[in-house]
């Protein structure tokens, strides 16, 4: 099965309710107007808007796939204010982030914390979107490629291979994060080589199926460079994301 090319808008904790369901319904307008060229959209709204937003995604056959930001690691049990893979996967949510690297930094969230994440999400038959990367300090340093490794090796690979076409991955250089700075498409793609490599180590052939996405500010002007990369099926957005027109363009930036 060849990987797909994958256009993933991420909005943190932006929007209220009803300008989420607005903001929703402008993508999709947009991508009925003129479809993407990605084989698949992504969006990640709040918590709050996840069942409105599967309903609108449903009763208007929208070309959008719902995404959660975050999930326990825990099926159920007394954890106020959090939410479970299986509850996502009841609000008709398909996709949940792991790792982003605001989580590890803010609300310390471990390798160990993470993998349990991964094992959660995969058995409430939701795909993963699992987070890796560097900050600034790591990647002058010169152990960045090290460090994403070990993340991935501790995080990701309780997945088996069997799983990995429930398994996506995105590269964020945290230094590039709401900075306005973008990897050159050639550094990205290192990077991104590299991970494909270790994913290798973890699921053999099947790491080729995997797709790997580019998490470092994607804009309408970064992104045809950026996914014309080999090894770069795609970006995780996250401001470009709030903006309609704008995503819309970014999931058009595949291929000639």
């Amino acid at each position: 099965m060849a990987r797909k090319n994958i256009a993933a808008g991420n909005w943190k904790m932006n929007t209220t309710l009803g300008e989420g369901l607005i903001l929703l319904t402008d993508i999709g307008q947009h991508l009925l107007n003129e479809p993407a060229t990605a084989d698949e959209v992504i969006i990640c709204p709040p918590f709050l808007h996840l069942p409105d937003a599967a309903n609108i995604i449903d009763e208007a056959e929208l070309p959008i796939s719902l995404g959660a930001q975050d999930c326990h690691h825990m099926a159920k049990g007394a954890f106020t204010g959090e939410i479970s893979a299986q509850m996502l996967h009841s609000a008709g949510v398909q996709y949940v982030l792991i790792g982003h690297s605001e989580r590890r930094h803010y609300c310390g969230e471990t390798d160990q914390t993470l993998s349990a994440k991964v094992k959660s999400a995969l058995e409430a038959k939701l795909n993963i979107i699992f987070c890796c990367g560097e900050t600034l300090e790591q990647r002058e340093n010169g152990d960045y490629l090290e460090i994403i490794a070990n993340q991935l090796r501790n995080g990701l690979f309780p997945a088996s291979s069997g799983q990995c076409d429930c398994v996506t991955v995105a590269y964020e250089p945290v230094w590039a994060i709401g900075t306005g700075k973008t990897a050159t498409p050639e550094d990205a793609q290192a990077v991104h080589a590299h991970i494909r490599m270790v994913l290798g180590e973890g699921f053999g052939e099947d790491a080729d199926e995997i797709s790997i996405l580019y998490g470092g500010s994607v804009s309408v002007a970064t992104a045809k460079a950026l996914f014309a990369q080999p090894d770069i099926d795609g970006g995780l957005v996250g401001g470009a994301s709030l903006v309609a027109a704008d995503f819309a363009a970014i999931s058009r930036s595949f291929g000639n």
